[in-house]
């Protein structure tokens, strides 16, 4: 196995942090330089010239960095009072368009009454009985486990089988076809 030597420092992390803190150094700072071979905004190098010898690098302000060049030409801002000028030389006609949170909902004036939930009575006894040992049985056990921990094997293995019986018999009674006519939408 190759390790590095442990009393040696390591180059690589000196030189990391010396390029770590020059770059920390350079965003902090109000200013960026530009490369000295790269033209000052605003101006062109010709084609046929190379540059001549570097001289000292135009300043340039870090929001006015472009290395992509995708920026452009920054807007131009106007000030607080202009633009208070602005607001209040508009005249009702001219207001500006709606935007998305300007929108309003007409809710027609009704109110979602949801309706009555069909009543336990015509449920199946199968089917009730399967869910109380389905979800009887976890609760059953956990129950158990706080409060009656002397509590008789048989009667652990009877809650546990309760809710194996009922979870099988719920799966069981599941459609196993979907009905081609749903669509899903209905809850």
């Amino acid at each position: 196995m190759n390790r590095p030597d442990s009393e040696q420092p390591d180059q690589g992390a000196n030189q990391d942090d010396a390029v770590w803190l020059d770059l920390v150094a350079r965003l902090e700072s109000d200013t960026v330089a530009l490369r000295p071979d790269s033209p000052a905004p605003g101006e062109q190098l010709p084609a046929e010239t190379e540059p001549a010898a570097p001289e000292k690098p135009a300043q340039s302000a870090f929001r006015d960095f472009d290395p992509l060049g995708l920026a452009g030409a920054p807007p131009a801002e106007l000030s607080a009072a202009q633009r208070q000028a602005a607001a209040g030389g508009q005249d009702a006609a001219q207001e500006s368009p709606e935007g998305p949170r300007d929108y309003e909902v007409d809710d027609g004036g009704e109110e979602f009454v949801p309706e009555e939930p069909p009543s336990l009575a015509g449920t199946d006894p199968l089917t009730m009985l399967a869910w109380l040992g389905a979800v009887g049985g976890p609760v059953a056990l956990l129950l158990s486990v706080m409060f009656w921990r002397a509590a008789p094997l048989l009667a652990i293995v009877g809650i546990v089988a309760a809710f194996v019986l009922g979870t099988v018999y719920l799966i069981m009674k599941l459609p196993e076809e979907k009905n081609g006519d749903d669509d899903g939408a209905r809850v």
